[in-house]
């Protein structure tokens, strides 16, 4: 069972993101404020979900979340500061576009940098311990999933709509045989 929060304060808001051990793609970040007595049955780590499952919940977190925002960091902002520093980025924009200021933040992992006037807390596995972060977790893997499938229909030798833009075999060998595109990460080593 998931604790609530990690502060008990009622704007505490959770961020997690998505897509940085990608090839290809955008890295996706999302913040979550959570309304305190809310109940989301089944609400875990992303990665231990379903796509069907993920989306369900994905629709019941934004009908239901006090706040919420996804953004993102793009190949080139990825180059351009590594990929660390743009999923810190894709973070500050999600909590900048929450619409409402947080109390706290609750960080997914062991390192973040912080966001001007409000404290944070970093917590390893913490997707797998609060249900804030649980939530970010989703929307920031149901989104990015939604671009890479858009993105699939405009290169679909790679594979995106499946594989998302990780290091599959079916991904490497496109890479291969066609060459990156422009949504290729193209500081990682693709092959």
């Amino acid at each position: 069972m998931l604790l609530a929060s990690y502060t008990g304060k009622p704007l505490e808001a959770g961020l997690d993101e998505a897509g940085r051990g990608c090839l290809a793609g955008p890295v996706f970040a999302a913040a979550v404020i959570l309304p305190p007595h809310l109940a989301i049955p089944g609400l875990k780590d992303s990665k231990q979900l379903s796509a069907r499952r993920r989306e369900q919940l994905r629709e019941l977190i934004c009908r239901e979340a006090v706040a919420w925002a996804v953004a993102e960091a793009s190949p080139e902002e990825i180059a351009s500061i590594n990929i660390a520093q743009a999923s810190y980025l894709a973070m500050h924009r999600a909590v900048g576009n929450l619409g409402v200021v947080p109390e706290h933040l609750v960080v997914d992992g062991n390192r973040f940098k912080a966001y001007p006037g409000i404290e944070h807390t970093c917590i390893v596995k913490g997707d797998a311990k609060y249900l804030n972060i649980a939530a970010a977790s989703v929307l920031a893997k149901t989104f990015r999933d939604d671009r890479m499938r858009e993105l699939h229909a405009e290169f679909p030798v790679y594979g995106w709509g499946q594989n998302a833009g990780y290091p599959t075999i079916q991904h490497r060998s496109a890479i291969r045989e066609h060459g990156p595109t422009p949504h290729h990460r193209m500081g990682f080593r693709l092959l």
